[in-house]
């Protein structure tokens, strides 16, 4: 059997924030959407939003998306709205942490 990921689901009580953020300020296409679900095209794994409550306490994935210019990607985000955290250069590759509406991590990374 081989297994790939398909997408990862996020679940929300903040549909509509959270569509609008990975919409507008990401900058993914939906794919579906309805009232408790909508899907977005994010490369090789789409990313879903559910409607429902998270279980509070327990770690959250973190999404990672490639930019080969992390600066340049973390100021088009902020200025959409984005809450980023600052650039950081290990030498070899650059990242940068965000926060979605609902306090899901995010990362931009040229890795």
């Amino acid at each position: 059997m081989d297994l790939q990921i398909k997408r990862v689901i996020l679940f929300t009580a903040n549909m509509g924030a959270m569509s609008a953020f990975y919409e507008q300020v990401i900058g993914l296409s939906p794919l579906s959407r309805g009232e408790d679900w909508t899907e977005f095209a994010a490369g090789g794994c789409n990313i879903a939003l559910h409607a429902g409550k998270a279980e509070a306490g327990k770690r959250p994935p973190k999404l990672v998306f490639y930019a080969a210019d992390v600066a340049a990607g973390r100021a088009a985000l902020a200025n959409r709205g984005a809450k980023m955290g600052a650039v950081t250069s290990t030498g070899a590759f650059d990242l940068c942490d965000g926060k979605d509406p609902d306090g899901n991590p995010f990362q931009l990374s040229s890795r």
